[in-house]
């Protein structure tokens, strides 16, 4: 027995994975043992990142730097965080921040890191192995707003990043100029780019050039009057209400005074509603949702809910008020499609969707990517509806194409695919429907909600549409020689996939 012992050598002291990886070879004698090295630690991220069954790689693979300090370690998280909270602020979704902040923490040499995105907030834990202690940090996202110069620069900036480009302190620096640069453009010109926004809607939905200007006057003021209310803090959803309020009230006004068509109001008050629901998540809500993010799907989706109830509660109250004062009241009526008016919806979704991009501060290339598919989308719908496909289906499908050939044209043009998608499906969003049903519902009191319920399945098929169109396009965009890879989901902001080596 102690010969046995003697033969086998000294036990030394090993750890436990590689007694479970690497048998003892019983033929390496006692000389060898005490020659060889002491064994270097081995990294605990390349226990948690190695697949089951792998053989241990060999010595000089094995071991990586020395273990970042807490000092890098939580420059680098504020760093990705504050990225990530751009691109949350700017609608992008839950899959794109978590795939962003993980390709920025790998491009810059942070061991194994986690991400919590839960709508509000956003939550970064780092792994440095089993003999340091994890690092965690948190940044909340407090406030939304629409401003794509922003969320572009901020992209550019992560493709820096991920390529090796620019250190961790440059970009540090970098970002802070991008977040606290103004706008672009004056308030003003967005301000003009609303009020274009309902004249092109305007002309989609069948009205005349003077109509349409007329739709281009309120929704101006509406847009400035939500600012002066915003200074004051005033919660959306009462600014809903009140956009709600003033955009179908003037027109209901101008009408009495007998200077205008009776259609008058009706046109101008579902291109005001269109308007209004441009601004909301729905595209993000449904991404979440599709990619597993339910915890913020659900807060996107109560968000999306509450801004749409009090655009409609300012619109009924609208209704009932000219209902009470005996004013002209015109039911709204669905325009035909026909051949001859797809050049004009073809024309007039361009400059919805230029408009749009505008009103939330792209740059000129960006305005050229949102014009051709607000083209392609209105073009694609025109031609499903008249062919005798239901709205709904039309609208799908159309949603689909403009995620698609968003997702394939934009990374190569430069500009998000997040804006591309949600430019392209805005002038199809449901506002004459959304009209439509509230009139039935102020006006008849039968409690008959179908038509409401056809406008929020509109929306949802806009939404899922765009978000199918963007996982299609990645193998084509990828490249044919890559189309073997597995695909990790839609992308409509950030990296195509969370390890940059790979972009």
């Amino acid at each position: 027995m102690k010969s046995n012992q003697r033969a086998r050598g000294p036990v030394t002291r090993r750890r436990g994975w590689h007694i479970l990886e690497a048998p003892q070879d019983p033929n390496i004698d006692k000389e060898n043992r005490r020659k060889r090295p002491t064994e270097p630690r081995r990294r605990a991220w390349h226990i948690l990142e190695a697949p089951t069954g792998e053989h241990p790689a060999p010595p000089e693979a094995e071991y990586g730097p020395s273990l970042p300090d807490d000092a890098t370690v939580n420059f680098v998280l504020d760093l990705a965080l504050r990225i990530g909270e751009v691109q949350m602020a700017s609608g992008a979704g839950a899959s794109d921040v978590t795939a962003t902040i993980l390709a920025l923490t790998s491009a810059l040499g942070l061991p194994h890191c986690e991400v919590d995105v839960i709508f509000t907030s956003i939550t970064v834990t780092c792994h440095r192995g089993t003999d340091m202690a994890p690092v965690s940090a948190l940044r909340v996202v407090r406030s939304r707003s629409l401003d794509y110069t922003r969320l572009s620069a901020t992209e550019l900036l992560v493709r820096k990043i991920t390529r090796g480009q620019v250190s961790a302190e440059e970009a540090y620096a970098a970002l802070q100029r991008i977040t606290t640069a103004p706008h672009p453009y004056p308030r003003w010109v967005a301000t003009l780019a609303w009020g274009g926004m309902a004249f092109f809607i305007t002309l989609l939905i069948g009205g005349g050039a003077d109509i349409a200007v007329g739709a281009l006057v309120i929704s101006a003021l509406v847009d400035r009057l939500g600012r002066q209310l915003n200074k004051y803090a005033l919660p959306f959803f009462f600014q809903q209400v009140v956009g709600g309020l003033v955009a179908t009230g003037l027109a209901t006004l101008t009408v009495e005074t007998g200077l205008v068509p009776t259609k008058f109001s009706t046109l101008v008050a579902a291109a005001a509603i269109t308007v209004l629901l441009s601004g909301l998540s729905t595209v993000s809500a449904v991404q979440d949702a599709i990619t597993g993010y339910n915890v913020t799907a659900a807060g996107r989706t109560m968000e999306t809910a509450l801004m749409s109830a009090g655009l409609i509660t300012g619109v009924a109250l609208a209704l009932q008020l000219s209902k009470a004062l005996r004013f002209i009241q015109v039911e709204p009526e669905l325009p035909a499609q026909s051949v001859l008016t797809l050049p004009v919806m073809i024309v007039a979704g361009a400059g919805t969707a230029a408009c749009f991009a505008l009103g939330s501060y792209s740059t000129l290339r960006t305005l050229l990517v949102a014009a051709t598919a607000g083209a392609i989308g209105a073009g694609v719908y025109g031609a499903l509806v008249v062919t005798k496909f239901d709205p709904i289906t039309s609208s799908a499908l159309a949603a689909t194409l403009v995620g698609f050939c968003g997702g394939v044209l934009s990374r190569r043009l430069k500009v998000t695919p997040l804006v591309a998608a949600v430019s392209g499906i805005t002038p199809l969003l449901p506002g004459l429907s959304t009209y439509r049903g509230l009139y039935e519902l102020a006006t008849q009191g039968n409690g008959n909600v179908s038509t409401l319920m056809k406008a929020v399945a509109i929306g949802l098929a806009l939404a899922a549409g765009v978000v199918l169109g963007e996982y299609l396009a990645q193998p084509v965009r990828s490249g044919l020689g890559r189309l073997e890879r597995r695909m990790a989901g839609p992308r409509l902001a950030g990296p195509l996939r969370s390890d940059s080596r790979l972009e």
